[in-house]
């Protein structure tokens, strides 16, 4: 297989250049996105950057929530919302609203001083700074991406390339880091390259869907709806180039489209949802020469799901013995989903060979899961539903893997990410 690279050698600035278009930074907004729970006092807005700076010593976290907001997507958001995230994640409090078009992945260096958003449905990727005190962010600059519809970015492990994945496009694009977390020009783009899968509307070609690096950051693995393929990738870290890994690609199973992959924290083993069939992959993982083979497949959906499901997101939890994978009722973005709430499917890993076992289906009380996360500590779990405009907080168990409801819900426009800074 051959996959054309086009580099481009432009000189690195030093800093970035201005916004090309207005973008709105609120504060405060009280009123907007708080937080709707059981208890009364669970919202108490108050913006100012010393209560933030001091909510940063007493062990809270910030979580910036991406959304769609284009009319095209029906979009509700506004934007990038900030959230101020008590050390017990009961109460989040807006901070701060970043008006936006559908900033709908999100991402930070690997200093965590500057955030990365790609504009989903757009042609660009645009930066901040973050306020090391209260976690609030300055637009730095935006960055044509080279294609259209970026999905999703990385940063490599040296902190001096961005990795867009452009859906739309079928295409890899690397932009260099400035000194100053701005963006500089494309510097090299990488055309995935196949053929499409048999889907008459949703394989028309490649659609690259993530990027993220193995968990040495010798590669990175691209999971690829379009083609039925996961592709491994190298970059290099002097130049930005890209260039397809010893074993270029592995195919999927026909019409499966694989859409995200997570890797294991400490066993060779990584784990694809798979959008089209609403499966879940464990794949063997081979460090050394970056290949990926196939063990299992499993139904995302419990056997009591009849109806159409797209596959959204997976994670491993931070100790290795469980999976998640979250399911969306529907065929495809344009059906409405529902009625009933969709669902995180629950797999035990095993310890012997990586495979999965279910554990259980968990309601996200809400329609579209498009993405969920769990918390720095691991203990909690939030489903965004994209389509019920909520983030549902969940309580995990430790020992079982099951989710249990809290009670919490953040009211927010069509969240679609969710990155928690510490």
């Amino acid at each position: 297989m051959t996959s054309p690279l086009h580099s481009m050698d432009r000189r690195k600035p030093r800093t970035s250049a201005a916004l090309s278009r207005r973008v709105m930074v609120s504060l405060p907004l009280a009123a907007v996105g708080a937080l709707h729970a059981t208890a009364p006092a669970a919202a108490r807005p108050d913006t100012s950057d010393a209560v933030a700076s001091d909510a940063r010593r007493r062990g809270r976290s910030v979580a910036y929530v991406g959304s769609r907001t284009t009319a095209a997507r029906e979009g509700k958001g506004k934007g990038i919302e900030v959230y101020d995230v008590s050390a017990d994640g009961d109460t989040w409090t807006l901070i701060q609203t970043v008006e936006l078009d559908n900033p709908t992945f999100l991402i930070t260096d690997r200093s965590r001083r500057h955030l990365y958003a790609v504009h989903g449905d757009f042609t660009y990727v645009s930066a901040y700074r973050i306020d090391p005190q209260s976690r609030l962010l300055t637009p730095l600059g935006r960055q044509e991406t080279g294609g259209r519809n970026p999905a999703h970015l990385a940063v490599d492990p040296t902190n001096r390339f961005l990795v867009v994945a452009n859906h739309s496009s079928g295409t890899l694009a690397t932009l260099p880091i400035l000194d100053d977390g701005g963006l500089g020009p494309v510097t090299d783009l990488l055309t995935c390259s196949g053929t499409p899968g048999p889907h008459r509307t949703e394989q028309t070609g490649a659609k690259p869907h993530h990027v993220p690096f193995s968990p040495d950051g010798r590669f990175v693995v691209v999971p690829d709806k379009g083609l039925d393929r996961i592709f491994t990738v190298t970059l290099d870290p002097a130049s930005g180039k890209l260039a397809l890994g010893p074993v270029p690609s592995v195919a999927a199973r026909e019409m499966t489209g694989p859409r995200h992959i997570a890797f294991h924290p400490h066993l060779p083993y990584a784990y694809s949802v798979d959008e089209l069939r609403s499966t879940v992959t464990t794949y063997r993982w081979d460090a050394e020469r970056g290949a990926l083979q196939a063990l299992q497949i499993l139904s995302s959906t419990e056997s009591s799901m009849t109806g159409d499901s797209r596959g959204g997101e997976i994670a491993v939890s931070p100790d290795g013995r469980f999976v998640y994978a979250s399911n969306r009722s529907g065929a495809g973005d344009s059906s409405p989903g529902g009625p009933d709430p969709d669902t995180i499917g629950v797999f035990k890993v095993s310890s012997r060979d990586g495979t999965l076992s279910p554990v259980e289906w968990t309601s996200t009380q809400g329609i579209r899961p498009r993405f969920f996360c769990l918390s720095p500590d691991g203990r909690r779990f939030y489903a965004a539903n994209e389509r019920s405009h909520t983030i549902i907080s969940f309580d995990v168990d430790r020992d079982s893997g099951r989710l249990r409801p809290t009670g919490q819900v953040v009211h927010t426009g069509s969240p679609v990410c969710v990155l928690f800074v510490e």
